[in-house]
């Protein structure tokens, strides 16, 4: 099994800039309506897709504020000092961190993305 996670958001080209320029991943589909996220291996790590289109009533409503409110993305990455400088150079609102995560044992950065999903980008284990 492997997760595939989607998401709705307001846009699609702009959110799949945003992931892969943090993550460092690429598009496997493209589009203004949905697309594909893919890590280094190829494999999908998340998905995006446009509020409204396709007659989706179960992706949410847009107009609720709250996005995903008890859900966060939760990405480890290989090398977590460098995804800080990404996010400095990119000036992504950090909302909290970097930390130390004792009980994970691992470094931890949690932010904003543009339609307001918490992301959380963690270190190896150990790291």
């Amino acid at each position: 099994m492997q997760p595939q996670p989607l998401i709705a958001v307001a846009d699609v080209p702009l959110s799949s800039l945003w992931y892969k320029q943090l993550l460092g991943c690429k598009s496997a589909h493209g589009g203004t309506e949905y697309e594909q996220l893919v890590n280094a291996q190829g494999q999908m790590i998340l998905q995006l897709h446009a509020w409204d289109v396709h007659d989706h009533p179960l992706l949410g409503d847009r107009n609720v504020e709250s996005r995903g409110n008890g859900m966060l993305l939760w990405f480890q990455v290989n090398d977590f000092a460098a995804a800080l400088v990404r996010i400095a150079a990119l000036q992504i609102k950090v909302v909290q961190g970097p930390l130390l995560n004792r009980n994970a044992m691992h470094r931890e950065v949690w932010l904003r993305d543009p339609d307001g999903y918490t992301v959380v980008l963690a270190g190896q284990h150990g790291d």
